[in-house]
């Protein structure tokens, strides 16, 4: 879990929510180099080659807001076979409502309920300070997508396996005594 409280976001584009137009906004994003380091380092990848998000903000009843779009980017990474650098292509989807902190609770339990029925729906994230940061929602989705254990196309472990012995125990030596014929005592 990445600590915010630590370290400031990388990528940011806040919105503010009153500014929102009825029709809704679009929004492409672009991270710049230094944006892409400060990702990179907080993500715990080799670099972020590059990152775009393609948003449509639009506002619902209630002082709620919906986005939407896409995230796509390229990550650097290291193969976890062959330790070979490799670049991983992502495009993750984004679709997730916003609603004002004090509407949380309710709309909260009415995905809980939505999600008995089997279907994945996540909570509405809280607007804060009348805002919302859409570089910060196009991270986070970014940071989701990102494979943590990458490997090359053609990559193959192969470590031979040999199975254990089955006589290489630590009882071996007791059962090796149990199975000696027992001797008669002499005079007997």
């Amino acid at each position: 879990m990445i600590n915010r409280q630590e370290r400031p976001d990388p990528w940011r584009s806040p919105v503010t929510v009153a500014q929102i137009p009825g029709g809704g906004l679009h929004r492409e994003l672009d991270a710049d180099e230094a944006q892409r380091k400060a990702m990179a380092e907080l993500a715990g990848v080799r670099e972020v080659i590059s990152a775009h998000a393609s948003l449509d903000v639009t506002p619902k009843s209630g002082g709620r807001v919906h986005v939407a779009g896409h995230v796509r980017a390229r990550v650097g990474q290291t193969c976890v076979v062959t330790l070979d650098p490799i670049e991983t292509d992502i495009d993750e989807p984004i679709d997730q409502m916003f609603a004002p902190p004090e509407q949380i609770p309710a709309l909260s339990d009415l995905v809980d309920e939505a999600g008995d029925d089997g279907d994945e729906i996540d909570p509405p994230e809280p607007i804060e300070g009348g805002t919302i940061d859409l570089g910060r929602l196009a991270t986070d989705v970014l940071f989701l997508g990102i494979d943590p254990y990458p490997r090359k196309a053609d990559a193959v472990f192969d470590h031979e396996v040999t199975p254990p012995d089955p006589e290489d125990h630590p009882f071996a030596a007791l059962k090796a005594l149990k199975a000696k014929p027992k001797r008669k005592p002499k005079g007997k």
